[in-house]
């Protein structure tokens, strides 16, 4: 049988059962393991303020925001894709 990911959604290994966390975006209970985490940086100066001030040698700081978001969640936001059918690869038998 097909396997849509090559990690099967998680990167437990063998280490048994793990805490649960929400997903920032739907509240989803989901696998510390199975979370997707975004790291976002949002400047907090307009960007032609920002470029200005860099030109001029400034130090602007950045708020860093990190998102923990389920596989749905982080799919339908296209942080991932789902692999094609060709890249799917079937179970090898031995």
């Amino acid at each position: 049988m097909p396997v849509k990911r090559k990690s099967r959604g998680r990167r437990k290994g063998d280490k048994g059962s793990e805490s649960l966390v929400h997903c920032d975006n739907c509240g989803a209970l989901v696998p510390r393991s199975k979370i997707q985490r975004v790291t976002v940086r949002s400047s907090l100066v307009r960007g032609d303020l920002a470029r200005e001030l860099k030109q001029m040698g400034a130090y602007i700081a950045e708020n860093v925001l990190v998102k923990n978001l389920c596989i749905s969640c982080a799919i339908h936001y296209g942080i991932l894709k789902v692999r094609s059918r060709d890249e799917r690869k079937p179970k090898q038998f031995l």
